[in-house]
């Protein structure tokens, strides 16, 4: 069953939360800056990237597209 995971800046606030499987990222993921903006965000299968990774500028907006899976 997938848990929901959070991982912490030192100062307390959200670095990265995501789902786990078996002790791997698998589902959504997103990372944060120390000032809550979002800096990426994608998804993992397995433990990998897959599809679709987002990459925010430092005001939160879309900056780059990259895409994991394989042709």
């Amino acid at each position: 069953m997938k848990q929901q995971h959070i991982e912490y800046h030192k100062d307390g606030s959200v670095w990265a939360k995501g789902e786990m499987l078996d002790g791997e990222c698998d589902g959504y993921w997103e990372w944060f800056r120390k000032d809550g903006t979002k800096m990426r965000s994608g998804y993992f299968k397995d433990g990998k990237q897959a599809g679709e990774w987002i990459t925010y500028d430092t005001k939160g907006k879309e900056f780059k597209v990259a895409n994991f899976d394989k042709k």
